[in-house]
Formats: C-alpha cells, sequence, structure tokens
C-alpha cells in the first residue's frame, strides 16, 4: 500500500467544514450561494492552498532526487556547488550532485572515477604511472637524449632538465628525476583521456526555461597528469581538480 500523502483541495476542506455545521434553517449548509457557504469556501480554499504546499514537501521538496524549490538548501547543507566545478549546470544536474555528495563513499581507484564520470555524461579511460620495480622492469640507461627542441618535454608534460638545472641540449644527458625511472609519488598520478561529448538534453522538470538550452553538448578536455586532492571527488568531472594546496596540480 503507497504512503504517497493525500491531496485535498479546497472544495474537500469546504465539504468537511459544513457537514460540521448544526442542523437547522440557520444554517444553511446546502446552500451553495448562501452568504454562509460563499465565505466557508472562500477560508477553504486558503487551506486547500497550504494542504498541496504540505504535499509538496512531503512529496517532492524532501527527495534530494526531486527538490527544485529547496535546492539551493539542499545544497547549502551539503557544501554544494562545489568550487572544483564552476561551469553552469541545469537542475537535474544540481540534483545529480546533490545525490552523489550524498551516497557515495568515495575511492581512488580507476573503476570509481570512470563510473563517476559516466554519471555525469562522459566516456573516460584513465592512464596510472608506476615507478621502476625489481623483477617487472630491466636494468639500463633511461636517460633521455636531447633531441635539438628547446625546450624538451617529457610525456607528462614536464621540461627535461641536465644536471644544471637547464633545458636538456641536443645530444646531451638528462638527469634525475627527468628520466624513465621517476619519483616515488609517481604511482600518486593518472592521465584521464575523455572520448566523448556529453549531450545534456533539455527535460521537463529538470532545465529551467530562458535559462537552459534544447541541448548543451559539452567537451571536456583532456585531464592531463593529475593527483586526487582526496579519497572523494565524486562531484569533480572526469577527475578534475583545482585545489592546489593538497597537491592536484
Amino acid at each position: 500500500m503507497s504512503d504517497r500523502h493525500i491531496r485535498r483541495s479546497g472544495s474537500d476542506y469546504a465539504d468537511a467544514f459544513l457537514s460540521l455545521l448544526p442542523q437547522g434553517q440557520a444554517w444553511p449548509r446546502h446552500a451553495p450561494d448562501s452568504t454562509m457557504a460563499r465565505g466557508i469556501d472562500g477560508l477553504c480554499d486558503y487551506w486547500g492552498f497550504v494542504d498541496g504546499r504540505a504535499a509538496d514537501l512531503l512529496e517532492t521538496e524532501s527527495d534530494p532526487r526531486t527538490t527544485v524549490e529547496l535546492l539551493h538548501d539542499w545544497e547549502r547543507n551539503w557544501g554544494l556547488p562545489d568550487p572544483c566545478y564552476t561551469a553552469q549546470q541545469t537542475i537535474g544536474q544540481r540534483q545529480l550532485a546533490l545525490v552523489m555528495r550524498m551516497t557515495m563513499r568515495g575511492a581512488q581507484s580507476r573503476e570509481f572515477f570512470i563510473e563517476v564520470a559516466a554519471m555525469l555524461g562522459y566516456s573516460i579511460t584513465i592512464t596510472e604511472y608506476r615507478t621502476f620495480v625489481v623483477g617487472i622492469d630491466r636494468c639500463g640507461d633511461n636517460r633521455v637524449y636531447g633531441d635539438g627542441s628547446n625546450p624538451m618535454y617529457n610525456e607528462w608534460g614536464v621540461p627535461i632538465m641536465d644536471t644544471n638545472g637547464e633545458p636538456v641540449a641536443n645530444g646531451e644527458l638528462s638527469e634525475y628525476p627527468y628520466y624513465g625511472l621517476g619519483p616515488e609519488t609517481n604511482r600518486f598520478y593518472w592521465t584521464v583521456h575523455v572520448h566523448e561529448s556529453s549531450l545534456i538534453w533539455f527535460r521537463v522538470t529538470k532545465g529551467q526555461c530562458g535559462i537552459d538550452p534544447h541541448l548543451r553538448i559539452g567537451k571536456a578536455p583532456a585531464a592531463g597528469r593529475r593527483r586526487p586532492c582526496r579519497p572523494l571527488c565524486p562531484h569533480r568531472p572526469a577527475g578534475r581538480c583545482g585545489r592546489t594546496r593538497a597537491g592536484c596540480r
């Protein structure tokens, strides 16, 4: 049996009020054109409005998945919108971010962030890096030879330097930490590759007339080499974050 709230209109309250009146000629409950009946109808219309607003609160606004009028209050209590994500969002996206903030426990695995990106409408893959591991890698000279470009960058977009801290010259060998072995913190970094655009269609109850377009096409740029700022990042598209205090950039 459903526990859905039963909405009662002003006429329902008027009928209930009239049925409670005493019997007699002084109480013409069955005369809808009487002054008393009209006065009761006018008063009960207000209680029908109050009943409808209470039903909206119980059925819609108390659920973070459907709230619209109280969405701002929900976001304020859960620390949203997140400062790491500044792009304009539809009501549906804001509701999704709220539900994700409330329900996600967080993780740092690739699968977790791939699923989060899918919920946000993006298809991604993640490339991870690691340090030299005995028994897996081979010993050898992994230093980079300068190719004449100035500066010369490694696979992570970092300029390759020589022993003097200058960009490596043509034919010159690089030095740690700018060659293959890399620092031990490599395991904390990854590259996010975004493969598809995010298509956000206008939906009734999810979009705002006069504000949201019929279709919004979002192409997230490649996230590059990133480091997670904390175990829980459910609201960041494609694992991006701008908080420098935690070493995200």
